[in-house]
């Protein structure tokens, strides 16, 4: 599948790019930086004007009478809803349109690379980047679990342009299918909707998909990864002296015939050079999803502790009246263990 992002790369940033990506062996980089660049100035842009803008319109009140700080968490949010439904659904798009991505093994899987994956990538890892970016400007805000998810983010996501599991950023990128809710959460606190019903029947939605797309999708899709980055570590490739091709030979044979001897490397993975992985960016990729994942998990914790926060409140007391009469002519009435007490009257 071509990229299909409306806009071409340009030339001149694809060249001011191109020794870093050299440097870093990102091979796809030059042809997807331009996205990475539009998207973070986008959300830039959303932070520093649309949400602001957008905020003091729809909720004139409740926006303004927020603390810097608060104000602050509130704009990020709005960031992260809309990066959430665009990624989503382009991510989506992608899965079920690309047919060369359907098709993959476990080769192609680590190794291999299309239009449609590499655009996701480059979106997703202009976000993630803005992210960094704002969580290190505000990090006693955030703090450092923010921090770490920014940074494992961006890790995760840039190694794609080797391209390496370029297949998974689709996949993992699905994560964000909770973020909606979450953000919508988070809203009608600010919006003294706490405990009404639209934020239970969304918190509902938000453990659902949670639970759903990050603890069971994603810890699927992680073991698969780890088996494909496994069987990369111990892949012998093709070209090397290890594999007991003669490529000479082959390549005599191939020249009579006014063909090509190299490797079946379609435009999959015309990327895929050595085919190899070293061990260190097999450990640091699988390290950052261990981090996500791990994450993931304290999150949908403190999820439930929230929702049910919000919605049981504090044991309440029944109350109990009881009537007695003590010996000296006294009535006695209690009521949640207050002693009231008055004298009869006689006739």
């Amino acid at each position: 599948m071509k990229d299909p992002f409306p806009l071409p790369p340009v030339p001149w940033l694809s060249k001011a790019v191109q020794p870093l990506a050299d440097y870093l062996s990102f091979a796809t980089l030059p042809l997807h930086i331009h996205q990475v660049v539009l998207s973070f100035i986008g959300y830039t842009l959303i932070k520093a004007y649309f949400a602001p803008l957008t905020s003091r319109w729809l909720f004139p009140t409740q926006y303004t009478r927020l603390s810097a700080e608060k104000r602050l968490n509130w704009d990020v949010h709005v960031v992260s809803l809309c990066q959430s439904t665009v990624i989503n659904g382009l991510a989506l798009w992608v899965m079920h349109a690309d047919e060369e991505r359907k098709n993959m093994g476990w080769e192609e899987r680590v190794w291999g690379y299309t239009g449609g994956a590499g655009m996701i990538q480059g979106l997703a890892a202009g976000y993630f980047l803005w992210d960094l970016v704002v969580t290190v400007q505000h990090i006693k805000v955030f703090g450092m679990g923010m921090l770490a998810h920014a940074l494992s983010a961006l890790t995760v996501f840039s190694f794609g342009f080797r391209p390496f599991v370029n297949y998974y950023g689709c996949t993992f990128i699905l994560y964000e299918l909770s973020s909606p809710f979450l953000n919508f959460h988070w809203f009608f606190d600010k919006l003294d909707m706490t405990g009404s019903k639209p934020q239970l029947y969304n918190g509902i939605l938000l453990l659902i998909t949670f639970f759903s797309c990050r603890l069971v999708w994603g810890t699927y899709q992680s073991v698969r990864v780890y088996q494909d980055v496994w069987a990369a570590l111990h892949h012998t490739p093709l070209l090397s002296p290890k594999s007991g091709i003669d490529l000479d030979a082959l390549n005599s044979t191939a020249a009579t015939l006014g063909e090509s001897a190299a490797p079946v490397h379609q435009s999959i993975m015309q990327f895929a050079g050595e085919e190899y992985v070293p061990v260190w960016l097999a450990v640091t990729y699988l390290g950052s999803n261990i981090v996500l994942n791990t994450l993931n998990f304290f999150w949908f914790g403190k999820m439930i502790e929230a929702v049910r926060k919000r919605f049981t409140g504090p044991a309440k007391k029944e109350k109990k009246a009881a009537r007695s009469v003590r010996a000296n002519g006294k009535e006695q009435i209690v009521i949640d263990e207050t002693e009231v007490r008055r004298r009869k009257v006689k006739a």
